[in-house]
This record gives structure tokens, sequence and C-alpha cells, in this order.
């Protein structure tokens, strides 16, 4: 009986990462298919529509809202209805949080060597964290506010979308060859990513 219980458990472990990717996934693709199916219909008559129509439009839009984010003016417009948000007491902190969240993920606003090893002062504890912060910034607060020898680092928690933010003298940290989204990767799973060793 013991053996099963550990087969199921092994079992488990398989599939549930599986299943959930794939649950994820599927409800993405649902959700853009029941927002913009009607739209295509309304266009092309509901027995012309072509399942997968809507995720191919889905995809061309926001390749094409990228491509306009190049020009300042229209880069303005598409991030005023997130500025809107920002300012709603009950979307904001939903809305800032998510978005941090991408932008820590896909590595946005990133500087080389942002990725860093982190000895704690007075202490021998190591620990992986992301310079989100460095001093000479003028028009950024938590920059004004470093030291010239300091900088503020992000130090993700294991298992969990949060973490803690420290100031740190530049003693202390020493850098990474790894992209800030490997990082969070690796630190969220506990050090058991199973991210391979980058090719030189």
């Amino acid at each position: 009986m013991k053996r099963v219980i550990q087969y199921l458990f092994k079992g488990l472990t398989i599939l549930l990462p599986l299943i959930v990717t794939l649950a994820l996934v599927y409800w993405l693709l649902v959700t853009i298919e029941a927002w913009l199916r009607p739209f295509w219909e309304a266009i092309l008559g509901a027995e012309y529509y072509i399942p997968g129509l809507a995720l191919a439009s889905f995809m061309l839009i926001a390749i094409l809202i990228g491509f306009s984010a190049r020009w300042r003016v229209i880069n303005y417009l598409w991030a005023l209805p997130g500025r809107i948000m920002e300012r709603m007491p009950v979307l904001r902190s939903l809305y800032s949080t998510i978005n941090d969240a991408f932008d820590l993920m896909s590595g946005k606003s990133f500087a080389e060597e942002s990725v860093v090893m982190v000895t704690l002062p007075g202490a021998e504890v190591k620990l992986i964290g992301i310079v989100t912060k460095k001093p000479g910034l003028g028009d950024d607060r938590l920059s004004s506010l470093l030291a010239e020898d300091h900088l503020a680092v992000f130090l993700p928690m294991a298992y969990n979308v949060g973490g803690y933010m420290v100031i740190v003298p530049r003693s202390c940290v020493e850098p990474l060859e790894m992209s800030p989204a490997e990082a969070m990767q690796l630190t969220m799973s506990g050090g058991l990513s199973k991210s391979q060793q980058p090719t030189k």
C-alpha cells in the first residue's frame, strides 16, 4: 500500500503541472475566442466564421500595438488605460501588481548585470536578487534616497509572488550571468527549476 501511495504522488507530480499549464492556456484561448468571435461573426456572418480566426486576429492586434508603440504619442495613448486604472482605488493595487510582475518576468527596464548574488551584511547568507534601482536617477524618488554606494535589490520569495526590497552596499552584491526571468523562475521554484546551464 505504501508503494502504491508513492506511485500516486509521483504520478501527480508529473500530471498536475501539465494539467494546470494546459488549463491556463485553454482558459486564455477560450477567453480570446469568446471576446473576438462575435465581432467577426457580425462582419462575416456565423456561417463563414473559421475557428481560430479570433486567436489569429488577437495575435495580429498585439503585433500592431507593439509596432505602433514605437512612437511616443501612440505609446502614451496605449498606456492611458493603465494610467486610469492606477488612479482607481480598487483596481490600482491589482493592476500595478500584475503589471510589475510582467515587467519583472520579462526583464523590462533592467540593465545588464541586474541579477546579483547578495551577501547580507554581517552574515554569510547569500540570496539571489534583482537590482531594481540605482542612485543617480534624479526623477525617481527611491533613487534619490539611495547613497552613491548603495543599490535597491528585490529578493523574490519561493512559491509566492512576493518578496522583499532591500537596500545594500554595492560591495555586498556580485553580478550573475542570468536574466531576471531565469532568476525569478529559479528562486520561486525554491531551486527546483530544471533551467539549463547557458552555453558559452
